[in-house]
């Protein structure tokens, strides 16, 4: 019941977030927050970084979308790892706030900007860490042999 709540609060923060960005700053817009990070309103019609933007109809990346979840889903039932299940579960959260969104909106919000000087990351969200933060676990699981997280 526990991980039910925390998958749907997880979502729900993504989402909301994507949601007050998309209805109360304007497109292209950057609130600056300090000398490292803005807030900005972007709309991603590609996957990550924008890549394939314009190339694909965005129902063909909802479908890609799903496919992946699915797969991760079976990944995280096969795992007989904690560590891995924890960091499927993650992926699944950020792939499925990113899906829900492209096929609300047709693209994915992103309004998260790092920057130093004049050299800029591009623009994420709150989904996109999850799933980078899945990712990282992942790989520490490779290289560590950790599995007591209950």
């Amino acid at each position: 019941m526990i991980k039910i709540l925390i998958f749907i609060f997880l979502l729900s923060l993504d989402l909301f977030t994507k949601f007050v960005v998309k209805n109360y700053i304007d497109l292209n817009h950057s609130i600056k927050i300090n000398q490292f990070f803005d807030i900005v309103y972007i709309q991603n019609f590609g996957v990550s970084f924008g890549l394939f933007s314009g190339t694909f109809n965005y129902w063909f990346f909802v479908i890609i979308g799903l496919l992946v979840v699915f797969l991760v889903v079976y990944l995280m039932i096969k795992s007989n790892k904690n560590i891995e299940k924890l960091a499927y579960f993650f992926i699944i959260i950020g792939a499925l706030g990113n899906i829900i969104d492209r096929a609300i909106n047709s693209y994915v919000v992103d309004f998260i900007s790092l920057h130093y000087n004049f050299f800029y990351w591009p623009a994420f969200n709150i989904a996109d860490i999850y799933i980078t933060i899945g990712i990282i676990m992942l790989v520490v699981g490779i290289f560590i042999k950790v599995d007591n997280l209950k």
